[in-house]
């Protein structure tokens, strides 16, 4: 009697909070994202993107979204103290290139969409809309969403 052996199939999925510590497929998922070499970029890269979005997002979508993203990741939104200046995107994109050593504006606007892409499937297209309701134009694109806003 022969056995077949069948291979496994794993399927990726994002983390949730839910999940306990969804941290590790959270910098995976960047990783991936961001086609970055190792874990440790991938993860600095995580943390300071997540922190400079914890200053700009403010109310019940901050509450929100640390609460759908990973502890650590949740950490890091909820400790930043909000931004009284709303920035807009390519500022944004520029006080991440000043946070993270040797970043261009265009290697952060990289980093920046590298991770904001990877919260949509994570935290849900609703509350990422809310998010995007509260920020200036431009940011849906660093969230990988077509910019169909109007220009001011």
């Amino acid at each position: 009697m022969s056995t077949t052996t069948v291979p496994r199939v794993t399927t990726s999925r994002a983390p949730h909070a839910a999940d306990g510590n969804g941290w590790p497929q959270l910098i995976e998922a960047v990783r991936e994202s961001g086609l970055y070499p190792t874990w440790s970029k991938a993860e600095q890269v995580t943390r300071t993107v997540l922190a400079a979005l914890g200053t700009h997002v403010i109310g019940d979508e901050r509450v929100d979204l640390a609460r759908a993203l990973p502890g650590e990741a949740a950490r890091l939104i909820a400790s930043q103290i909000p931004a009284t200046d709303r920035l807009t995107a390519a500022e944004f994109v520029d006080s991440v290139a000043a946070r993270t050593p040797g970043a261009t504006p265009a290697t952060a606007r990289w980093d920046v969409s590298s991770v904001l892409g990877v919260l949509s499937p994570l935290v849900g297209d609703d509350l990422v809309t809310r998010i995007l309701a509260q920020l200036p134009p431009g940011y849906a694109l660093l969230f990988g969403r077509a910019d169909l806003g109007p220009r001011p």
